[in-house]
């Protein structure tokens, strides 16, 4: 039965080639969105073993992280740029759970998880999600609760209003295009747990941040992050 579902498989792989979405080459078989050598490709950023890591520095002075990591580097080029960019701009939501996966078994041993209660993916405003037809950032929530054997919530942690881009803006007017975006509509799912936020890309942190302030509110809650990627500056 396998040796006809593998059969069956080359087949439709013939007729409909499957592409991977950090190389653009053709995946073989038991590959799915992204080939292999695309996975041990691309660097690690290891920050999960430094406390005092990039991507916790971005939140020292504004809002208390308990632990904050990226999976990867977000740079002109890189694999992992073109990866989320086929997850964001052209619709293929399978590569969210299978990078989360990914994501989240590269931290597994190092027990990041271990006193994680519940995974938030950083929402989108209704308008946007409209458009795009999903959230990227629960993709990949997705695949790291799986992994990790956490419950997600993607729904108690709202966006009530749009930032607009926020490619052009200077550091600091990121940080204050997004302040009191978020809103919990129910804050007795998080209170006194601990939250692990997921979010795609991380550039100067104000997302983030702008949604930890709003769950630090509630008694009890620690915040912790992780992204598949962070911007290099």
């Amino acid at each position: 039965m396998i040796y006809l579902k593998d059969l069956w498989d080359d087949f439709i792989s013939l007729l409909f080639p499957r592409i991977c979405c950090g190389c653009g080459n053709e995946l073989v078989r038991n590959e799915k969105v992204i080939c292999t050598e695309c996975i041990l490709a691309i660097p690690r950023t290891c920050f999960h073993e430094k406390d005092d890591n990039p991507v916790s520095q971005l939140f020292w002075g504004r809002c208390k992280i308990e632990k904050a990591t990226a999976f990867s580097f977000y740079s002109k080029g890189s694999r992992i740029r073109k990866v989320i960019h086929s997850l964001k701009y052209k619709g293929l939501r399978g590569i969210g759970p299978e990078m989360g996966k990914i994501c989240a078994f590269s931290l597994l041993s190092s027990g990041f998880f271990s006193d994680i209660d519940i995974i938030v993916p950083v929402p989108l405003h209704p308008q946007k999600l409209r458009k795009r037809g999903f959230n990227q950032s629960e993709a990949i929530s997705e695949g790291i609760a799986g992994v990790a054997g956490i419950p997600m919530d993607s729904v108690s942690l709202v966006r009530i209003s749009g930032s607009g881009t926020q490619t052009r803006r200077s550091r600091m007017g990121r940080w204050e295009n997004v302040e009191g975006i978020f809103r919990v509509e129910r804050p007795e799912m998080f209170s006194g747990r601990h939250v692990l936020l997921v979010d795609d890309v991380i550039t100067t942190g104000s997302t983030i941040d702008a949604c930890a302030t709003e769950l630090l509110k509630i008694e009890g809650v620690k915040v912790s992050v992780v992204a598949l990627a962070v911007a290099v500056q």
